[in-house]
């Protein structure tokens, strides 16, 4: 028997909860994410956003739970610190990955659901994420937004122009991910990697899968 992911779990827990609330007696927000706390993970976060008017950029985000998941390339509590949303470092992450998603949810007062593949701060980054609006009979006050953190890459020095799928391929392939594991990581298909695996080789003229190992492994170590 297949045993439930702890994100999905939690996920759960919070969709649940959600589920027994009432527009018409809106709730607070610890009253969804309280029983799902204890269970967050170490790659999991927390956060709720508070909705102050019209303006996205001026709702406030605050952590509930930080993660415990660490990296040199990008300190995640920090960046996701109290603040309002027009104040993120980066605006644009905020404006393509987060803004229209809350905008939505907050519209519809319906939960989302997703993974999300992005760049912050020129960092590629990958993500599960549930968004919770309030159910309110007027406009939702808040919403929460939980996350499980996939994979947080640098970018190969290689190829500038490389998207956010090879980006990720590239990387995940350097620290010896098989085809099929880079597949499961992702979230694509094991046909999609091959693809997009020899489109690289064709274009670093690489002669297999080796050699463009060597050559993503040589970009880096002249990179460090």
């Amino acid at each position: 028997m297949t045993s439930e992911t702890p994100f999905a779990a939690v996920s759960r827990m919070m969709l649940d909860r959600w589920l027994k609330t009432d527009g018409q007696h809106p709730a607070t927000p610890d009253t969804v994410y309280q029983p799902a706390l204890d269970h967050l993970s170490i790659k999991m976060r927390l956060t709720v956003f508070h909705i102050t008017g019209p303006d996205p950029l001026q709702w406030e985000m605050r952590a509930v739970r930080h993660s415990g998941f660490t990296s040199r390339l990008l300190n995640i509590n920090q960046l996701f610190a109290d603040c309002r949303i027009g104040d993120f470092k980066d605006r644009r992450y905020m404006e393509e990955a987060v803004i229209p998603r809350l905008l939505e949810v907050s519209r519809i007062q319906q939960p989302r659901i997703e993974l999300v593949k992005t760049r912050l701060l020129g960092v590629s980054l990958g993500y599960d994420r549930i968004l919770l609006p309030q159910k309110n009979a007027e406009a939702p006050e808040w919403i929460i937004s939980s996350s499980y953190a996939r994979f947080l890459l640098s970018r190969p020095q290689e190829q500038a122009n490389l998207d956010v799928a090879d980006e990720a391929i590239t990387q995940l392939l350097v620290e010896g991910a098989t085809a099929k594991e880079i597949a499961a990581t992702l979230g694509v298909s094991h046909r999609t990697v091959e693809h997009r695996l020899s489109r690289l080789k064709e274009r670093m003229g690489a002669r297999n899968t080796v050699h463009l190992v060597a050559m993503l492994m040589a970009g880096h170590i002249d990179r460090s």
